[in-house]
Parts: structure tokens; C-alpha cells; sequence
């Protein structure tokens, strides 16, 4: 994967960095030459994900830091920019999920998701704006399939990434003009992530993979590689975009994802 792309001498920024996909992510920027800097909130998880990136031999930074705490967020960028100068790819990845009927939600459980997702976003997009290199910067939003196919139990995750691509699509048009390329990536039912394992029994990942089109669950590499690409020049006239990166199951539509949510449709 990193041998087609090089990033030497690019620094990359990855909220919720430390873990599943987004670690997957931060790992193939650094493979591929690139100077890599993760936040979350959890300090052992930061120190694991920093060594671990340093292990490709490229330098890399470990912060703490809450996406709901715009103040911090603000802080952790400056401090990677005064490091290494101008940003040149920041992947926004902090989320949060679980599994809840709308009647059995409490208003702090939807508020807890909306905060994590959607306005995590956007304090991580609007502090990083002054830090990206202009022209040039690439920001790539983790999406989910709720943003556009509605899932019982799941009323505070579809409107919170629902929310995420418009944030999206809306600074596409407004940082265009800085050079700024913004877009999603919409991550299938991906092997070995803790939200997998979270939001869908063994029996329903088993069936989900049987009705994905290409007959397999997803690998973290398959959303890595698409980061890579839109991290690239090979992408530098894609923007606003919403890609789906998930072997063609968000083909199935709403009901195929109520079922594998458990609930009934």
C-alpha cells in the first residue's frame, strides 16, 4: 500500500487516531513516509498509537485531547503546526455509537453521540483551518452508512453523520477557494473494529458478509488505502464527495442495515 504513495516530508493529522480504522489510517500515512499526529482522550491508547507509528521510522506525535472541547482541539493543532509546520492531511475520525430505540433514548445519550460526531467535526475542521497548508490540504471526514440509509436504534448516530457530510459538502464549497479539498469516506461493515463487534452479534456479521456484494467483510487496509488516495495528487479534483468504501452493501438499502442492527424494520 505505502509503496505507491509517498508522503515523505507531508504531516498528517488523525483525531481518534489510536484505535480501529482511524489507527489503520494513521499507520498507512506512516508507512508511507509521513510525519503522523493522533489525539484522543485516552492517554495509555495515545503512547500505544505513537510508538506504534514511530515504528515506521517517521517522527510521530501522541496527543490527549476531547473533540468536544473546542479550546483543546485548538491547542493539540497548534502544538503539531509550531512541531512541523503546515498540515497537509488531517483525517477527522472521533465517534461514538451504541445501540438505542428512540422511546428508550435519553436525551443526554443523543446529545453524547451529536457532541462526539458531528460537532467534534466541526471543532476539529474549524480550528485546523489556519494549520492546513493552503493550497494543498486534504481533510477527510469518517463517515457511516446512517448518514444516508436510517437504522432503527440508531436515531442519534444517523442524524449525527447525517450532519457530518453536510458539514462537509458546506466547507467544500467554502474552502474551495483556499485550495482546501474536503470529503468522506463511508466505511462498510469493516473486520476486527470494536464498532463492529459493538453494534452486531457473531450470527449477524456472518450474515452481513454473505449479503455484501463482493462476499466479504471489509479490512481496515480497504479504508486506509481509499485515506491514501484522497490524501494524494492522484485526488486533487475530488471534492464534496461521499464514498462509500463497503464492498456494495449500502447497495441493499435501509432494511438489509435494520436487520444487522437487530432491530426489526
Amino acid at each position: 500500500m505505502s509503496a505507491r504513495y509517498d508522503f515523505q516530508g507531508r504531516n498528517v493529522f488523525v483525531s481518534g487516531g489510536t484505535s480501529g480504522i482511524n489507527l489503520g489510517i494513521a499507520e498507512a500515512y506512516a508507512a508511507a513516509g509521513g510525519r503522523v499526529a493522533v489525539m484522543s482522550r485516552n492517554a495509555e491508547r495515545v503512547a500505544d498509537a505513537q510508538a506504534r507509528l514511530a515504528r515506521h521510522g517517521q517522527p510521530a506525535l501522541g496527543l490527549i485531547g476531547d473533540v468536544r472541547d473546542p479550546a483543546r482541539v485548538q491547542q493539540v493543532l497548534a502544538e503539531v503546526h509550531a512541531a512541523w509546520g503546515a498540515i497537509d492531511v488531517l483525517v477527522s475520525g472521533a465517534a461514538g455509537n451504541f445501540l438505542a430505540r428512540a422511546l428508550d433514548l435519553s436525551p443526554n445519550g443523543f446529545k453524547t453521540v451529536i457532541d462526539i460526531d458531528l460537532l467534534g467535526t466541526f471543532h476539529v475542521l474549524r480550528a485546523a483551518h489556519p494549520f492546513l497548508r493552503q493550497p494543498g490540504a486534504s481533510i477527510i471526514n469518517i463517515s457511516a452508512p446512517q448518514s444516508y440509509n436510517p437504522a432503527p436504534m440508531q436515531v442519534h448516530a444517523c442524524a449525527a453523520k447525517a450532519g457530518v457530510d453536510q458539514v462537509m459538502r458546506v466547507l467544500a464549497m467554502e474552502w474551495g477557494s483556499h485550495g482546501i479539498r474536503v470529503n468522506s469516506i463511508v466505511p462498510g461493515p469493516i473486520e476486527g473494529t470494536t464498532g463492529l463487534a459493538k453494534l452486531a452479534s457473531d450470527d449477524a456479521r456472518a450474515r452481513m458478509a454473505g449479503r455484501v456484494p463482493l462476499g466479504r467483510l471489509g479490512r481496515l487496509s480497504d479504508i486506509a488505502a481509499m485515506a491514501l488516495f484522497l490524501g494524494s495528487e492522484d485526488a486533487s479534483y475530488i471534492t464534496g464527495a461521499l464514498i462509500p468504501v463497503d464492498g456494495g452493501i449500502s447497495l441493499l438499502g435501509a432494511r438489509n442495515h435494520a436487520i444487522d442492527s437487530g432491530a426489526q424494520a
